[in-house]
């Protein structure tokens, strides 16, 4: 199922059951902690220390 046709059903959940005051308020909180993210990467670059170094990956018998 692609992204849109799985958001559209989660947004029509929502309007069909409105989810409790302390729920609605953690997922408006975390939806503005992650534009906050793209807004402090869009702006200012990302920070080096929240950038992850890959790890070569060992692969067994080879």
């Amino acid at each position: 199922m692609d992204p849109l046709t799985r958001l559209l059903f989660f947004l029509s959940r929502l309007v069909r059951r409105p989810p409790s005051r302390r729920v609605a308020m953690v997922m408006l909180a975390a939806l503005a902690l992650a534009v906050g993210l793209v807004l402090v990467e869009r702006l200012w670059s990302w920070p080096a220390a929240l950038t992850t170094e890959r790890v070569p990956i060992r692969r067994l018998g080879g």
